[in-house]
């Protein structure tokens, strides 16, 4: 038993001499890492179209209600009882300048005309009589030989009063006369009525209120416009110093939806309103359209009655170098970025002029400039990209 201890240990050392050697040589003949090549990454590709900038003009699209050019209180200037009242004075009839409406009773003001002509004729008389008496005066101061004749005595002063009596007396009966015209009330314009409120045998007093009118030559229309829509219009601005325009300004287009149809008339703005609006800062232009309610044969559009509401649709002023681009182009910060010359990506400032949906138009761009719509990653400016090719808005 004792020589078997000494022989396990020299197995279990041999055994420990043997495993080192083996790890050994593992550790040591291990290849090392082979060296790669780096793969290169391929620029990213960017959807771009071309701008092409030109002279444009724009229109805007804002809306409002119409409204009569005029609308007026007709009112009785004198008093009396309503004797008759024509056809067509009823709510919604159209009526001529000048045609009667209304009659108020008159005999009390031909009573008047009858009393003034016999003051006429009284003040007439008393001056015809005045004027023999300062002829016969003037005869006798002629026979007495003195020169220098008294006033009262050739009776001027009595003439003088004589002759103004006249005149107050004629004024009177233009009075009664004028009172008697008045008792035909009509309005001095082509109209309609909106309102009635006397009818036959109702009794008036002056400054009665007969009915309420409106002209029917031509109706107007608020549009409100922001500070953008109007530096692409041609807004009639006048100055203290200068005229008014007589041509009038921008061409618009009015549509309405009535009866479950569109119809459209054509107007042009005529001016703008004297303040701007405190709470909205928006500046609102008056368009007008002439004969809003004559009728076209063969046509059954509608009359433009005030009241209805409309889309305005406004021609603009030519611009220049306006480009038509996608509104994904158009960054956050009112920059698009572009394609240079070396494949690489340039922040553009460019200045909105006009955005309407997926559109928006731009000026600031030169002519051909590669304009990025998408960006697949995060594109910095001065990075490479490969430029795709897409159809613009201005192919469409």
């Amino acid at each position: 038993m004792a020589l078997m201890r000494p022989l396990n240990g020299i197995w279990a050392l041999l055994v420990l001499l043997v495993g080192c050697g083996i790890s050994y040589a593992l550790w040591v003949g291990k290849p090392g890492p082979e060296p790669e090549a780096a793969i290169e990454s391929s620029p990213p590709v960017v959807d771009v179209v071309t701008a092409f900038p030109s002279l444009r003009s724009l229109s805007v699209q804002t809306q409002g209600s119409v409204r009569p050019l005029r609308e007026i209180q007709l009112v009785s200037q004198v008093g009396g009882r309503v004797e008759s009242a024509s056809a067509l004075f009823t709510e919604g009839s159209f009526f001529r300048a000048g045609e009667v409406l209304v009659e108020v009773e008159d005999i009390d003001y031909q009573f008047a005309i009858a009393r003034a002509e016999s003051r006429v004729a009284d003040a007439r008389q008393r001056v015809a009589e005045e004027q023999g008496r300062a002829l016969q005066s003037k005869r006798e101061w002629r026979d007495l030989g003195t020169e220098q004749a008294n006033d009262l005595f050739l009776r001027k002063p009595q003439l003088a009063s004589a002759q103004a009596s006249l005149k107050a007396s004629k004024a009177d009966l233009a009075a009664a006369q004028l009172d008697l015209a008045r008792t035909s009330i009509a309005a001095p314009f082509n109209g309609r009525i909106s309102e009635k409120n006397v009818d036959i045998g109702q009794f008036i007093t002056p400054g009665t209120a007969i009915a309420t009118v409106y002209d029917t030559d031509v109706v107007q229309v608020r549009l409100p416009l922001t500070g953008r829509q109007v530096a692409l219009l041609d807004l009639p601005l006048n100055y203290e110093n200068q005229s008014a325009s007589t041509t009038g300004g921008a061409a618009v287009l009015l549509r309405v939806s009535f009866a479950n149809k569109f119809w459209e008339w054509q107007g042009r703005i005529v001016r703008t309103d004297a303040t701007i609006d405190e709470s909205s800062r928006l500046v609102y232009a008056v368009a007008e359209v002439h004969k809003p309610f004559a009728y076209e044969p063969g046509n059954e559009r509608p009359p433009l009655a005030p009241g209805l509401f409309v889309e305005a649709t406004i021609s603009g002023r030519p611009l220049p170098q306006v480009s038509l681009l996608p509104q994904s182009a158009l960054r956050s910060d009112g920059s698009v970025m572009i394609v240079d010359s070396e494949q690489r990506a340039q922040l553009r400032p460019v200045a909105v002029v006009q955005s309407a949906g997926d559109q928006v138009w731009v000026q600031g761009l030169e002519a051909k400039a590669r304009v990025i719509v998408r960006e697949p990653t995060l594109i910095v400016t001065g990075m490479q990209v490969t430029a795709n090719p897409v159809p613009g808005l201005e192919h469409k």
